[in-house]
């Protein structure tokens, strides 16, 4: 069937399958097997890459746009957002438009349109020869357009496609991916399905890593809204071993997304009766699963799809593989969990997911750590930096205090440790050595171990990771090298990568470890590198200022070298902003030598830090300064950031202290500082005007300063909100003045991730990106792509409106 495919401008869907990606994409080839296999998928045709690569050498194209992106990625693999890459990328573009579709091309793709159906609408839909390949993450990354009516509206969408094929993303992860073949792609076009209920399915439970359990996700209207994560959908669970519906939860759904008789979607309010009823009867939602079953039966292996029913007709109109599950993932031990008749034994705020068993060790101090062995609960009243050794041998980790912006809570979700914060008296309530399972999703803490109960073998809720010992790779070559060991197991694949996005995402990161698996992601580099994890782990727990004092300089130059180059190495080309060490005295006395350097403070988190701190402290930001000078000699994808800026003066005195240091006569080398005192709402530009590049605001602290709260006080706890109108103004106007400054702005923090209203309020502020937990990175990306849509479309239909022949852009490409 390839070869009957390749050289073919036009086929039907349902005569092409996975042995056709060649010629037609991955997208295609799926939806085509799905078809062959009698699954129910709507009809259409495909318009292959050989019918693309054969209309640029009819538009005498073809040959530049090899020439050009040969000169693009053939050598240097720049990364995305280089003014060369957007060039370039963009001159590719205005090609592929120029030499547009062949007469003859035109007229066989209209035939198969007509072939559809008089005026038939249709979705046009990207299908790249790369995508949902091994060892590539172009998945999604090209256009798609729905509800296309009319021969011209049809042909220009056509156009879209072939030119996404040269977005400035996709140039960019081609060169940084070494994939130098010349790039080519298939569109498929199918009948539009008018979905009165629509959704996610997974024949496999992604969250529990249980295949006995497939998940239905199910709202009103077109699926976007369940995609983008702007209602809460319904979620139905069935056990296969029946098939039998085991847990309903209904959501609220206040809008949905209609389209109307002239082909245009509206955004519609819910009448409240509706907006909390039930989308499936039981019948249906046992008729999904069992579609569910039957695709993932057809390809072999646990399947992520997408559905949409038009009156009582279900369609298929997406499948790909679920990548995170566990090679043998048996019964779920969130559901033993859930299962018990017995009350939690303690609860708090469920910081980093996971259900984990174990005994406890309760620790008063870090000076305890030595009692903790492998395997154990780790129970404590609140963790600091130089915990982070101890945190490593626990299996979960339970805190009396903190929330869920709180160390403890940044450091387990990065090393994948179930957590649960803010749980008051866990050190009093759970003794030491009795076995219990923590589940860091409720927030609960269970009696026994309910792991062993479920079935599933012990930690099979985490995911293995195989870390090159310190110290055994060779130089900073070698630890590039060193991430083919690492497995991509528990954070999101390519396959969720979903649709490039205008906004630029970025990854949090505190601790080397998992450098290299992180930098897998599909992420533009690292937007927040936290020094101080770094260094407590590099210096073994031992306070910095001990080792200067002791004239032990070039040893703490090489232990952070080692750290913080395997993590820039990682990630080359990619930016790594590093925020230089932000001492608070409370978490830094505890390190080895700290009594003898840090002041008692009550009120720390305000108190001696950040930029004041280095003015204070000249010798030892020097000696931070030359150690980055001395890792960005090797790798210049290192930039600077500086946290926690209350006044100009002392940003003028860190500068002076940066321009004189080796790392300040370094070209190219970027300066941002940390938004997170409210203070810099009003010195943004003159900040910019000393020579800052960028501002980063730290939703975190800029939340507590706003509204007066502790970010780490659990009885506080729901005063803390990002979402807060007086916070989010803030936000407002420091994005406003950093872009009438002249210099770039981003967010650190997880709201964008776990609330899509938030994302969509720093979208229309016009923020350049945002960064967040690695594991945030697949939520985050859905909730940024459907906010950036939502701006189009309300500015296009503020500008001109929309009529029935328009082409409309959607979700997943």
């Amino acid at each position: 069937m390839a070869g009957s495919t390749a050289q073919r401008g036009v086929v039907a869907l349902e005569s092409v399958g996975r042995g056709d990606t060649g010629s037609v994409g991955g997208k295609a080839a799926g939806l085509g097997e799905m078809l062959r296999a009698g699954l129910p998928v709507p009809p259409g045709f495909v318009i292959t890459a050989g019918a693309y690569l054969a209309a640029m050498d009819a538009g005498g194209v073809r040959d530049e746009l090899r020439r050009l992106f040969e000169t693009a990625v053939g050598s240097t693999g720049a990364p995305a957002g280089e003014p060369d890459v957007a060039a370039t990328a963009g001159t590719l573009r205005e090609l592929v438009g120029k030499a547009g579709v062949p007469d003859a091309l035109r007229a066989e793709v209209l035939d198969a349109y007509h072939a559809l159906g008089p005026g038939a609408r249709v979705a046009v839909r990207s299908s790249a020869t790369r995508e949902d390949t091994a060892g590539t993450s172009f998945a999604g990354m090209h256009r798609t357009f729905t509800n296309v009516t009319g021969d011209d509206a049809l042909i220009e969408a056509v156009v879209e496609c072939w030119r996404s094929v040269f977005g400035e993303r996709v140039v960019a992860y081609r060169g940084a991916h070494g994939v130098l073949d010349e790039p080519a792609i298939a569109v498929v076009v199918q009948r539009m399905v008018d979905s009165d209920r629509s959704g996610v399915m997974f024949s496999a439970d992604p969250a529990r890593n249980d295949r006995s359990r497939i998940v239905i996700e199910a709202a009103r209207g077109l699926g976007e809204v369940v995609v983008g994560g702007t209602v809460e959908p319904d979620t139905y669970v069935v056990d296969r071993a029946g098939p039998r519906v085991v847990d309903v939860r209904v959501g609220h759904q206040a809008v949905a997304i209609r389209r109307g008789a002239d082909g245009v979607e509206r955004t519609e309010p819910l009448p409240d009766q509706e907006a909390g009823a039930s989308v499936l009867d039981d019948e249906e939602i046992l008729h999904l699963a069992a579609l569910a079953v039957a695709v993932e039966e057809h390809f072999g292996e646990p399947q992520d799809m997408e559905w949409a029913m038009e009156g009582d007709t279900v369609f298929l109109v997406q499948s790909r593989p679920i990548t995170t599950l566990a090679p043998d993932a048996g019964g779920s031990p969130a559901e033993a969990a859930a299962a018990g008749r017995d009350e939690p034994l303690v609860t708090g705020l469920g910081a980093a997911p996971g259900v984990v068993a174990g005994p406890v060790r309760v620790l008063a101090s870090i000076a305890d750590a030595g009692r903790l062995q492998p395997g154990d609960v780790l129970v404590a009243p609140m963790t600091t930096p130089d915990w982070v050794p101890a945190m490593r041998r626990a299996v979960a980790l339970v805190t009396d205090g903190g929330g869920i912006t709180c160390h403890a809570a940044i450091v387990s979700r990065e090393l994948r440790l179930p957590c649960v914060v803010g749980a008051r008296h866990a050190t009093t309530a759970l003794r030491d050595g009795e076995v219990v399972t923590v589940d860091g999703s409720t927030g609960q803490v269970f009696a026994g171990d309910r792991v062993a109960a479920s079935g599933a073998a012990p930690g099979a809720t985490r995911a293995a990771t195989s870390v090159a010992a310190p110290g055994t790779e060779t130089g900073l070559t070698g630890r590039v090298a060193a991430a083919a060991v690492h497995t991509v197991a528990a954070f999101p694949g390519p396959a969720e990568l979903g649709e490039p996005l205008a906004t630029r995402l970025y990854v949090n990161l505190a601790i080397a470890e998992r450098a290299e698996e992180v930098a897998a992601l599909p992420v533009d580099g690292v937007g927040l590198l936290r020094a101080e994890f770094l260094i407590t782990e590099a210096l073994e727990g031992e306070h910095p200022r001990r080792l200067l004092t002791e004239g032990r300089e070039r040893e703490f130059i090489e232990r952070m070298h080692h750290s913080l180059g395997r993590i820039v190495a990682a990630f080359a080309p990619r930016p790594v902003v590093y925020r230089t060490i932000d001492f608070r005295t409370n978490e830094f006395r505890d390190l080895a030598g700290g009594e003898a350097f840090e002041p008692y403070e009550a009120n720390p988190m305000i108190g001696y830090r950040g930029c004041y701190r280095y003015v204070r402290e000249p010798d030892l930001f020097e000696l931070e300064l030359r150690m980055l000078a001395e890792v960005r000699d090797e790798l210049p994808n290192l930039h600077l950031m500086i946290p926690f800026v209350r006044t100009r003066w002392e940003l003028e005195a860190c500068l002076e202290l940066v321009d004189r240091s080796p790392l300040g006569r370094q070209r190219g080398l970027h300066r941002w500082v940390m938004a997170e005192v409210p203070s810099v709402i009003y010195q943004v530009p003159e900040y910019a005007a000393l020579g800052i590049d960028g501002v980063s605001i730290g939703s975190n602290d800029l939340t507590q300063l706003m509204l007066g709260v502790d970010r780490d006080s659990e009885t506080c706890a729901e005063l803390f909100d990002e979402s807060d109108p007086a916070v989010l103004r803030a936000i407002g106007d420091i994005i406003e003045a950093a872009h009438g400054a002249g210099i770039t702005s981003s967010l650190c923090g997880q709201a964008p991730s776990t609330n899509p209203a938030f994302a969509e309020h720093l979208v229309r502020f016009g923020i350049t990106s945002i960064s967040v937990n690695a594991d945030a990175v697949g939520a985050a990306r859905r909730v940024i792509a459907a906010a950036e849509r939502r701006v189009l479309l309300d500015r296009a239909r503020d500008r001109s409106g929309r009529g029935a022949g328009d082409v409309r852009r959607r979700r997943r490409g």
